[in-house]
């Protein structure tokens, strides 16, 4: 700023600060100089020496009459001007005025509204010092505003909640403090805000009461742990609950077993093979609860290892084609060429997908048959696996609630299947926990086709590949009175290259035979073995090739058939592998392989010529009675404790006489000392001793993941869940009979 202009704007400030001393100074000086310049000419014009000239005084007297004139002109304008600007300033005056009046009611309703809220607002100095509190915080805080204003007065803090900080600095904060009203959580919230350009930064804080949401929140997390314990009860009651009843269930299984394998009337036989159907029966419903309640409790550990996913579909045909058979359904499977041989997955949950789904399948339809196909899925390493049925249909109301638990599509009391509804709830879940997805296509009467996607890569070292043959142009007939089956055996037969006509009606049959030289004419049993043999008779004269499709209950006739007419058969399901090696000419056939347990009982016979020394420790008579008896029959020789004090005393003195057990099956629920107990005692005395390890296996009715940790971090070697079958049992001690220290 100027020199000029700041002294003129001191001189102004100080003008208008004394009124009164300058008027006076304002008008002594206009009477000195009024008074100096009449004294001066009244004293000039009388002077002797001045030459007194009437005219010249006229002149002078009109000159300062002019100049007055001239004076009281630029006064008066002067005075105009002064008015108007003295009106300009009134109008702005007036308009600062609204302007002011405008702000303070503003302000008015600023204040009211932080007065009004619910909020607590308080602004802090650098010191932390209150400069402004609403009434809000003043109410929780029980003081007035003015013993507030200049304090750091803080609400005193019961419980401090996580903080977090943004990008921009605002900091938020949960806190529970104490107030007049009893303690409450606030919700903080603090940023720096500068209010005034000429005043520094102030902290502003907001505060919210969420008391309500908090105590939510503690209600919420009170249930959830609550829920949490309820599920932990309910787990440890259904395992209680499933060893309490597979206890018993063993003995009926196991008793009906050998009983069926003693020499009984055909009525005895029907009344045992009722009760081991109704046992088996309640053991997949006791599976099944306890599957929904491991998978509510998020307690399913899915594997992921490579196997084979042709055999795994075949198996699994395999398995159900007598359940199918028996209602006079056919079954099949096909699984696309295309697909790895080996994919990586857990093959246990998704063989218990697919057995629910083609179980349902079987069970809903009452004529045609039941076909898993498998074919890729449009991203890759996406399979979909599709079983398709001839049944009853889904209407479009239920397939909307068929996946929850305990849902059916028929709902009636008098529904013609029965079931608990929790075999596609649980497919579903399974699913989704192996990340894929399943679908459902069907209409009343028309049949249904569910769809599973999932993602399997291929397995790093894949299997030997399935090598078709070469049908190039050769003419195949395929007769069949059900397309099931026959579909399946043609699209792949095409896919090899094969001409195939497919044809359901016998006469139709042998008039279309003598068209054209056939390379292999495939009949299916199905139509009679009358019919069958007349067409594979008269197929002899036209064909290269004959061959008969059959279930293993029409197997007894096949020596008749192949001596007049017949090259071979295939069994159904008929696997892909079967119907390769007819076609090549390896004169392999498939052969439903004998019960297991006889092919195991044979190989147990051949490599154990004396048996294995086996302790059982097994509190339950019944259990007792029928696991001894099982291994007598499979060659053993065993000997049963009644509780784990016994087993282990048994134990030691089978290696103080130098005699030790081969092998021990251990339950895990005994008196006096439980299985796990007794199976880490025994670990610790070989590991003092250092005598051999003695194979331990879990013989219990406890089915849940729980159990099995425990099993093995007690030292244990596997696993066996009562009831106790027969096949497994062979096959485990089969296994345990190779080890080194046993072979020897």
């Amino acid at each position: 700023m100027k020199p000029g202009l700041r002294l003129r704007m001191w001189w102004r400030r100080r003008i208008r600060r004394n009124p009164r001393i300058v008027g006076t100074l304002r008008a002594s000086f206009f009477f000195v100089a009024a008074f100096s310049a009449a004294y001066g000419f009244v004293t000039g014009a009388r002077s002797e020496l001045a030459g007194y000239n009437p005219q010249a005084y006229a002149l002078g007297a009109s000159f300062l009459f002019a100049i007055a004139c001239v004076a009281l002109a630029m006064m008066n304008i002067r005075l105009r001007w002064l008015k108007r600007q003295v009106h300009r300033l009134a109008a702005h005056s007036e308009l600062l005025a609204d302007r002011n009046w405008e702000l303070k009611e503003a302000e008015e309703r600023v204040r009211a509204l932080f007065e009004s809220q619910g909020d607590l607002i308080v602004l802090r100095n650098a010191a932390r010092e209150i400069s402004f509190a609403n009434q809000a915080f003043c109410t929780l805080a029980g003081k007035p505003r003015e013993a507030l204003i200049g304090t750091a007065f803080e609400l005193p803090s019961l419980e401090i909640g996580a903080g977090s900080t943004s990008a921009d600095g605002t900091r938020t904060q949960d806190r529970r403090v104490d107030t007049v009203n009893g303690p409450r959580w606030i919700a903080w919230r603090e940023n720096w805000v500068r209010i005034d350009a000429d005043r520094p930064a102030e902290l502003q804080c907001i505060g919210r009461d969420v008391t309500d949401r908090a105590e939510i929140e503690q209600a919420l997390a009170d249930a959830r742990d609550q829920s949490d314990a309820a599920n932990q009860a309910k787990s440890r009651f259904l395992a209680v609950a499933s060893h309490e009843i597979r206890t018993p269930l063993n003995g009926i299984l196991g008793m009906s077993g050998l009983l069926l394998e003693t020499a009984l009337s055909a009525e005895q036989a029907t009344y045992a093979n009722a009760i081991k159907t109704s046992g088996d029966a309640l053991m997949a419903l006791i599976d099944e609860i306890l599957d929904f309640s491991k998978i509510e409790a998020g307690r399913i550990d899915l594997e992921s290892r490579p196997f084979a996913l042709t055999e795994l579909v075949e198996e699994i045909a395999e398995l159900l084609a007598p359940r199918a058979q028996l209602k006079a359904l056919e079954i099949a499977a096909h699984v696309d060429e295309r697909l790895p041989s080996q994919v990586v997955g857990d093959m246990a949950r998704l063989r218990q997908v697919l057995l629910n789904l083609a179980g349902n399948a079987i069970k809903f339809t009452e004529r045609g048959g039941v076909t898993l196909i498998v074919e890729p899925g449009v991203l890759p390493d996406d399979i979909v696996f599709a079983v398709k049925d001839t049944g009853i249909g889904i209407a479009l109301e239920a397939q909307q609630r068929i996946f929850r638990e305990f849902e059916q599509a028929d709902r009636q009391t008098t529904r013609s299947f029965g079931g608990t509804g929790l075999g596609l709830s649980i497919s579903e879940r399974l699913v989704k926990r192996m990340g894929g997805r399943i679908t459902l296509e069907s209409s009343p009467d028309h049949g249904s086709t569910f769809a599973v996607t999932l993602s399997l890569p291929a397995a790093g070292t894949a299997g030997v590949p399935l090598t078709p043959p070469n049908l190039e142009r050769q003419a195949v007939l395929l007769v069949a009175p059900q397309a099931a089956e026959a579909a399946l055996i043609a699209r792949r037969l095409q896919r090899w290259g094969a001409e195939t006509v497919v044809l359901a009606d016998a006469a139709t049959a042998l008039a279309r035979l003598g068209e054209r030289a056939w390379h292999t004419v495939m009949v299916d049993c199905s139509f009679g073995d009358a019919v069958a043999r007349q067409l594979l008779q008269a197929a002899r004269r036209h064909a290269k090739q004959c061959i008969a499709i059959m279930t293993p209950s029409q197997r007894h006739g096949f020596e008749t058939v192949r001596l007049e007419a017949c090259d071979g058969y295939l069994m159904k399901p008929v696997r892909a592998a079967s119907l390769v090696s007819r076609f090549r000419g390896d004169g392999a056939v498939s052969i439903v392989p004998e019960p297991l347990h006889n092919a195991a009982v044979t190989a147990m016979g051949d490599v154990l010529a004396g048996g294995l020394s086996v302790l059982v420790a097994e509190d339950n008579e019944i259990n007792a009675l029928l696991t001894r008896s099982l291994l007598v029959r499979l060659g053993h020789r065993p000997v049963v404790t009644t509780t784990g004090v016994a087993a282990l005393e048994s134990w030691l003195a089978a290696q103080s006489a130098n005699a030790p057990y081969d092998v021990v099956l251990m339950d895990l629920q005994m008196p006096q000392l439980g299985g796990i107990e007794t199976t880490r005692r025994i670990r610790q005395r070989e590991a003092a001793s250092g005598t051999r390890r003695t194979p331990i296996f879990a013989l219990t009715a406890n089915a849940l993941i729980e159990d099995r940790y425990a099993c093995f971090e007690a030292g244990m070697d596997g696993f066996l869940v009562k009831p106790i079958d027969r096949d497994r049992l062979a096959e485990l001690l089969q296994r345990v009979s190779g080890l080194p220290h046993i072979a020897a």
